[in-house]
C-alpha cells in the first residue's frame, strides 16, 4: 500500500496476525448448536459479502462480526443460558467486538458493523413478517437475551443511521452463513484486505 512506512505495514500486519490467531485458536468450536463451526461462519459471512460485490470494509466488518466472542476478553463476559440451562452465548459480544476493533484503530464502519448485528436482527424481526419465522432455532433463543423485538419507536430511531442498510445486509449474510456444504477461502485470504483497511485507518 503506497504512502505506509515500513513500520507502520509492520504494526498492522502483526495486529492482524494476533487477531486471526485468536479466530483460529477458539473458532473452530461448535456455533452454538448450528451445524458449522464458528470459523466455517464468519467465512461464510465474509464470503457472501464478497460474492454480494460488497466493499472491502464491509467484508470485514462481515468476517468479523463475531469477534468478541474470541478475544481474550470474552472469557470474562457473563454467559447466557436460556431456562432450561442450553448455553446460548456470550452477553454482549457484538459491543465487545466492536470495542475491541476500535481499540486496535479499525475505520468506523468495520467496528459500527460488528456492532450493530444484534440490532439490526432486533429491527429486522420488527420489520419484516417472514424474517423471524426464518430464523434458525438459536436464534430465535438468543434474540430473548438481546432485547427482542424493536418496538416502533426504536425502529424509526434506527432508520436514521446512514449504514443501515449495510448493518441489515451484514445481518442476512449472518444469518445465511450456516451452510455445512459451502466452500469458501481460508482464513489467510482474508488478511491483505484487513491489513490495507487498518493501515488505512491509521493514516
Amino acid at each position: 500500500m503506497a504512502g505506509v512506512s515500513a513500520s507502520t505495514a509492520a504494526k498492522a500486519q502483526q495486529t492482524v496476525k494476533q487477531l486471526f490467531g485468536y479466530i483460529e485458536a477458539q473458532g473452530q468450536g461448535d456455533y452454538l448448536g448450528e451445524a458449522v463451526s464458528q470459523v466455517q461462519h464468519s467465512l461464510q459471512c465474509a464470503t457472501l459479502a464478497q460474492q454480494a460485490g460488497a466493499d472491502n470494509d464491509t467484508i470485514i466488518g462481515a468476517l468479523l462480526h463475531d469477534v468478541g466472542r474470541f478475544i481474550p476478553a470474552a472469557e470474562k463476559e457473563a454467559s447466557m443460558v436460556a431456562p432450561d440451562g442450553t448455553y446460548v452465548g456470550k452477553a454482549s459480544h457484538e459491543v465487545l467486538g466492536e470495542r475491541y476493533l476500535r481499540h486496535l484503530g479499525f475505520s468506523e464502519k468495520v467496528c459500527q458493523l460488528v456492532g450493530a448485528h444484534v440490532m439490526a436482527k432486533r429491527y429486522l424481526t420488527a420489520v419484516d413478517a417472514g424474517y423471524y419465522d426464518g430464523l434458525s432455532k438459536s436464534s430465535k433463543m438468543t434474540l430473548k437475551f438481546q432485547g427482542g423485538i424493536f418496538d416502533e419507536q426504536q425502529v424509526k430511531e434506527a432508520q436514521k443511521d446512514p449504514l443501515l442498510q449495510e448493518k441489515l445486509q451484514v445481518r442476512r449474510w449472518d444469518d445465511l452463513a450456516k451452510d455445512p456444504n459451502m466452500v469458501t477461502p481460508s482464513l489467510s485470504d482474508f488478511e491483505q484486505i484487513t491489513i490495507e483497511s487498518l493501515q488505512r485507518s491509521w493514516c
